[in-house]
């Protein structure tokens, strides 16, 4: 779309970027990450009410500023894959689209994991720390296993088809052979 006033191309709602313009599939819930939250939370509110107590200070101030580092923390610990504007992560390994030529699905029979993972251009290497063990039904060097329940193809489709890059494709990996995915 042209702004009349002064002929420049004016972005469009596909053009936003924000928090909401993701695709993240997260693991299963985790007694060990909530107590880490809840220590956290109950940990930032005794500092507050130390510094209130012994310098005088408003509290609610430490509570304000600490509360956005402790929730992108969670959300960083709980995110199993995900794909925004930035890039692709999994788990703690951002990839940039610049090094992704494909994401590859593969959903083995009798198995209660969906294995996401990408293949990369030539040349690109794979982030040191991503350990991640091989499964034979999915042909990808970096991958990651995640519920199946908690897996949406079609939205993963719909979500890259918005805002992922043009050159990435999806691919389906099935015993007979890969195929794009619809």
């Amino acid at each position: 779309m042209t702004d009349p006033r002064n002929r420049t191309t004016v972005p469009t709602a596909t053009g936003r970027r924000g928090r909401w313009e993701r695709y993240r599939v997260t693991h299963p819930f985790s007694p060990k990450d909530l107590a880490g939250l809840w220590g956290a939370l109950i940990g930032v509110v005794a500092l507050a009410v130390l510094l209130g107590w012994a310098l005088d200070m408003k509290g609610g101030v430490v509570i304000v500023a600490a509360m956005p580092f402790i929730v992108s923390w969670f959300e960083t610990r709980r995110t199993a894959f995900q794909f925004d504007p930035s890039g692709v992560r999994f788990g703690q390994v951002l990839l940039p689209w610049t090094d992704i030529t494909e994401l590859v699905v593969a959903t083995p029979p009798n198995n209660p994991h969906a294995l996401i993972g990408a293949r990369h251009r030539p040349g690109a290497s794979i982030p040191p720390g991503t350990g991640t063990p091989q499964h034979p039904a999915l042909p990808a060097p970096l991958q990651v296993a995640v519920q199946r329940d908690k897996f949406d193809l079609t939205k993963m489709v719909a979500k890259s088809r918005k805002y992922a890059p043009s050159h990435i494709r999806i691919m389906i990996a099935d015993p007979s052979g890969e195929r794009p995915a619809t």
